[in-house]
């Protein structure tokens, strides 16, 4: 599109000559430039980007859009990021891409890069990438697409009411699902009520021919099926996709036969976490709902692989030290999956079992039950070394000790470099050690310290 074409759209005025053209997609970071792409330029509280705009194009953008010129030809508006948005709906309707959304309060990761591996075997896809789940990583995410692209992948996040309601009203859904309501961002939103009725607006955005994807384990999401016009389709152990006969390796991989219409077919999938099956399982119904025959499904996941980082990784040290970096967010509900799998691998492998775990945010009122409740169940499960990294994570090492029965120890560190000099003193040959926390504790940091270390 020229900058005169952008500004049309979005309401602008060009700064520069209009008939500069953007070839490339749109970008926020100026240290990674798209070729021929949209520098967006956002004033926030510490960095402004107007200021790194010049140097985004000279680094081969080939415009900007900004709520001020730029001395390099800009687009002006008053708000950069409402403007983005108006230009990937536009984008949208231009290609008219089968737009498949999900939200959840876990598991969207896991679920979306499934679903892309399966979709982009039926054609071009484009999928959200990292955590570009909110009013600018939506909009970045659609204006990746090109002519040639087939699926649009959307994952969805949210902070407030109406949140995933204006990403809906950006790039609306054909299919769209909600995975769960837990107790992420409880803190902010005050209860699973009120995330379940913001997550509820992904099915609330559907037209009639659409397809609602809903998870029929989990009362909050099942009881959205008023809320929506669409086709439901659901998913879980007794849903429109099931599953059954859920084995594991000694990596904690899981195998299992997948229903759908009356067939079954086995899959195995190449990511650790009896939580995979329903990811996997979601990602399935949200393909069916796209088109996609249960066969091409079925095949697809089982070649899938993990393509998002610190998200259950596997590593295996030369010494037979087992790492599981799921470093990159972390709930109560998802630290008790990653220890169920890290019990189900210490269980199959005979290795005594670390977990090294650190803070969890914005759980508000519930951050010190939270925290509790983990360290219990990492007591019940069996967990023998029980890390924990920073003062609000030593409520979990308290938990495990103080639980009834548990044999295992309890370590209380004050940051990472504390827990790693810990973990390169104490964990040994054949250990399975797992790393979690939310993402601002930047605990990848420890297990990519711990796979750096060689024991003699």
């Amino acid at each position: 599109m020229t900058l005169a074409e952008v500004a049309a759209v979005v309401g602008g005025e060009v700064d520069g000559d209009p008939a500069t053209t953007v070839t490339g997609a749109a970008f926020v970071d100026s240290r990674a430039p798209e070729a021929g792409g949209l520098f967006v330029a956002v004033a926030g509280e510490r960095v402004d980007g107007h200021e790194y705009a010049a140097g985004a194009v000279a680094d081969g953008a080939a415009a900007v859009l900004g709520s001020r010129p730029t001395g390099v030809p800009t687009v002006v508006v008053d708000d950069p990021v409402a403007a983005l948005g108006r230009l990937a709906r536009h984008v949208v309707d231009t290609l008219r891409p089968t737009v498949v959304a999900l939200t959840g309060s876990q598991g969207k990761t896991g679920t979306k890069d499934y679903l892309a591996h399966v979709l982009a075997v039926a054609g071009a896809t484009v999928a959200t990438r990292g955590n570009f789940n909110n009013e600018l990583g939506v909009p970045l995410t659609v204006l990746r697409a090109t002519e040639e692209t087939r699926f649009l992948v959307v994952e969805m996040g949210a902070r407030n009411l109406g949140n995933i309601a204006y990403l809906c009203e950006v790039a609306p859904p054909s299919v769209a699902a909600v995975l769960n309501v837990g107790t992420a961002h409880v803190g902010e939103f005050g209860s699973r009520e009120v995330i379940a009725q913001t997550k509820g607006e992904i099915v609330e955005a559907l037209r009639p021919d659409g397809v609602a994807v809903l998870n029929a384990d989990d009362e909050l999401v099942s009881a959205m099926r008023p809320r929506t016009l669409a086709r439901v389709l659901t998913f879980g152990s007794a849903g429109d996709v099931a599953w059954r006969a859920v084995e594991a390796d000694d990596l904690g991989r899981p195998s299992f036969e997948m229903g759908y219409g009356g067939a079954w077919r086995r899959v195995t999938l190449t990511q650790s976490g009896a939580h995979q099956v329903a990811n996997a399982c979601a990602a399935a119904a949200l393909a069916l709902g796209a088109g996609r025959p249960f066969d091409e499904v079925a095949d697809a996941l089982t070649t899938a692989q993990a393509t998002s980082p610190w998200r259950m990784q596997l590593h295996e040290r030369a010494d037979g030290v087992v790492v599981v970096n799921d470093a990159y967010n972390a709930n109560p509900d998802s630290m008790e999956a990653a220890l169920h799998t890290l019990a189900v691998m210490g269980r199959r492998r005979g290795a005594r079992t670390v977990a090294v775990l650190g803070e969890m945010r914005e759980l508000g009122d519930e951050t010190r039950s939270g925290h509790r409740r983990v360290g219990r169940f990492a007591a019940e499960s069996g967990t023998d070394v029980v890390l924990t990294v920073g003062e609000v994570a030593a409520d979990i090492a308290d938990a495990a000790a103080a639980h009834d029965g548990w044999t295992g120890v309890a370590v209380r560190t004050a940051g990472r470099d504390e827990a790693l000099t810990w973990l390169r003193q104490n964990v040994a040959a054949g250990d399975v050690v797992l790393v979690k926390a939310s993402r601002g504790a930047a605990l990848e940091l420890v297990a990519d310290g711990l796979l750096e270390e060689t024991l003699p």
